[in-house]
């Protein structure tokens, strides 16, 4: 019985070590540039929404966007990223010093407190890591992405779950290795979140 002649179908091109390299690359400069575009404090916001928008967009099109776009955006996202990022501080403040007066024994609770504060700080954290990917894979405005991500968790528990465990892996290796290596893995952090994104969040 002879066999069709199925026409041949085309392997999927496999990525190429120099592509792999390559990525790793650029999202480590891409983390270095917004750490550096943070460093202002207040312009934070501005710069984690900026690296989200061109690391979604590099995502979906395969390409950065080109310099003249992310000034652009970067320029645009100051005054509202300005407004987050004091909302973020905040939060870090309260998580932060509360950690701190458990440790030193000044707020009672111990162990058991202290270690509940990690898990909520860590959950908190995982949360704005997804706002800040819905900021730059929506293009909405912060409040936008805080309701959006709040209905994504309300239906999708697992998602908040995965970002913080991004964010909490991030945070061991900043602390575990030296301190000038946490830029790059700013890039690193923001490209997992947006991969917890695609795989548990609604499709765009």
């Amino acid at each position: 019985m002879s066999r069709p002649d199925w026409p041949d179908t085309p392997a999927p091109a496999r990525a190429d070590w120099r592509d792999t390299l390559r990525a790793a690359t650029d999202l480590a400069l891409l983390g270095i540039v917004t750490a550096l575009a943070s460093a202002a404090v207040l312009t934070a916001g501005a710069a984690v929404a900026t690296a989200s928008t061109a690391i979604h967009r590099w995502t979906v099109d395969g390409h950065w966007p080109s310099l003249r776009e992310l000034a652009g955006g970067f320029w645009r996202a100051l005054l509202p990223g300005a407004a987050a990022t004091a909302v973020a501080a905040v939060a870090i403040g309260v998580l932060g010093g509360n950690a701190v007066l458990i440790s030193a024994g000044v707020v009672p609770g111990g162990t058991v407190m202290l270690v509940g504060t990690l898990v909520l700080a860590a959950l908190v954290a995982g949360f704005a890591g997804l706002v800040v990917v819905e900021v730059g894979r929506a293009g909405a405005g912060w409040r936008a992405a805080v309701r959006r991500t709040w209905r994504l968790v309300e239906q999708r528990p697992l998602a908040i779950l995965a970002a913080a465990g991004v964010v909490s892996l991030a945070a061991l290796l900043s602390a575990l290795t030296i301190p000038v290596l946490a830029p790059i893995l700013l890039g690193y952090t923001l490209h997992g979140l947006h991969a917890v994104l695609r795989r548990t969040g609604p499709q765009q």
